[in-house]
C-alpha cells in the first residue's frame, strides 16, 4: 500500500476522531518537502555545488535549484549572486515517494539512530530535520562522494498548530523519540 493510500484510508480518519473536524478540507496533508543542502565551502571551491547537485539529483529523481547569495558579506568572502548551495521542492508523487524513503530506509541507517527531535516544529505545524551525511540514502555511492555533506529536509504540512503536524507524521510512520 502506497503512503498516500495509507493517508486516505488510515491517517485522515484518526486525525478526524482526535482532533474533530468538522470537514474534510481541515484535515493537515502533507504540502511538500524541501531538501536544502547549504555549502559554505563553496566559495573556495566551486565543484562542490556540481557534485551537491548531482546527488540531490540521485536522492530525489528531481534536478536541484542553485541558491545564490542574496548579500554580500566581507567576513565570509562571499559576493552578491555566488552559488553557495542547491535546493528541491518535492510535492505530490515524488513527495510521498521520498518521505517513504526517508522514514523507512534512511533514517534507520542513521548510526545510533534512536528517533527524530520531536522538538523541531515551527509553531505552524511544519518539521525540520537536519541531516548530517548524504551517505544514509541508498542512491548514493560511498566511493564515489568527494566529501560529506549535510542538508536540511523541510516538511511542509498544511496542519495548524505542531500537535496537529506531529500526531500526522507520526501516524505516516516518522520515528519520534520517546
Amino acid at each position: 500500500m502506497s503512503l498516500k493510500e495509507l493517508y486516505d484510508n488510515e491517517v485522515a480518519p484518526k486525525l478526524v476522531e482526535t482532533f474533530k473536524y468538522k470537514n474534510k478540507f481541515q484535515v493537515p496533508k502533507l504540502e511538500k518537502i524541501v531538501l536544502n543542502m547549504g555549502l559554505g565551502a563553496a566559495i573556495q571551491n566551486i565543484k562542490l555545488i556540481d557534485s551537491a547537485q548531482e546527488e540531490l539529483k540521485l536522492i530525489t529523481g528531481q534536478s536541484p535549484v542553485v541558491t545564490r547569495a542574496k548579500k554580500s558579506v566581507s567576513a565570509f568572502k562571499v559576493r552578491e549572486g555566488m552559488p553557495i548551495g542547491c535546493m528541491v521542492t518535492l510535492r505530490h508523487k515524488r513527495m510521498y515517494d521520498f518521505f517513504e524513503k526517508l522514514v523507512n530506509i534512511a533514517l534507520p541507517r542513521v548510526r545510533d539512530f534512536r528517533g527524530v527531535s520531536g522538538k523541531a516544529f515551527d509553531g505552524m505545524g511544519n518539521y525540520t530535520l537536519g541531516v548530517k551525511e548524504q551517505i544514509i540514502f541508498p542512491e548514493i555511492d560511498y566511493d564515489k562522494i568527494d566529501s560529506l555533506k549535510g542538508m536540511n529536509i523541510t516538511i511542509v504540512t498544511t496542519a495548524k498548530t505542531n500537535e496537529e503536524g506531529k500526531e500526522l507524521l507520526k501516524l505516516l510512520g516518522m520515528p519520534f523519540r520517546n
